[in-house]
């Protein structure tokens, strides 16, 4: 009798396959941003626009009234200085003072100012005059020439409807009695400096002490 048992083969065991392993975060690319919808842009004026309008009609009034004023009161404020600056620079046309002597005639010249007879410097630009060495001798009283009493004294100057006052600070030499040397600015109220002589009339604004010149 034959008693070997078969033998079964054997079963194969299924094969489990592994999972896929979890995406490394930091490879995975972050989801793409959506950009807002596109507006047309806001004019700044169209929001001013809107407010103005939301203003009560009195208020707005008095707006436009406070700006049209102050445009006004801008451009009345330029207009007097540019005024004052041109009366400045210019040319007056004062008549001549009879009250202290004069009018007198004489030649006007002109020269560059430093530091006068009468201890006062002075230059181009201030609207000063040596009077004629005659002049200023005949009103000495003393040594000094710091101490004559011309020195100080203002005298007005005309030629041709143009006038200008200027102040005593030195003494000419080469002048004659009743003529007066000046700054280059007193000379170009009057005339042109390229003329470098003419003859004008003047006379004191204040008591002389020298009654005849």
């Amino acid at each position: 009798m034959n008693t070997d048992i078969p033998k079964r083969k054997p079963v194969p065991l299924p094969v489990i396959k592994d999972k896929d392993p979890p995406p490394d975060s930091a490879n995975v690319s972050p989801p793409p941003l959506l950009s807002p919808p596109a507006t047309a842009p806001c004019k700044w004026w169209q929001g001013q626009k809107e407010n103005w309008f939301q203003l009560p009609q009195r208020k707005r009034t008095i707006i436009v009234i406070a700006v049209f004023g102050s445009l006004a009161l801008i451009a009345l404020i330029v207009g007097l200085a540019v005024g004052l600056t041109t009366k400045g620079k210019g040319s007056s046309n004062l008549p001549l003072p009879t009250s202290y002597g004069g009018p007198y005639k004489g030649d006007l010249t002109y020269y560059d100012p430093a530091l006068g007879s009468c201890g006062i410097t002075s230059t181009s630009s201030d609207l000063i005059c040596a009077v004629s060495h005659k002049l200023f001798d005949a009103a000495s009283t003393g040594s000094n020439p710091n101490a004559n009493p011309l020195c100080g004294m203002k005298v007005r100057v005309k030629l041709a409807g143009n006038s200008v006052d200027v102040k005593i600070v030195d003494r000419c030499v080469g002048c004659d009695a009743t003529d007066l040397d000046v700054s280059p600015a007193a000379f170009k109220r009057l005339a042109d400096l390229d003329l470098g002589r003419v003859l004008v009339d003047w006379a004191w604004l204040d008591d002389s002490p020298v009654k005849n010149v």
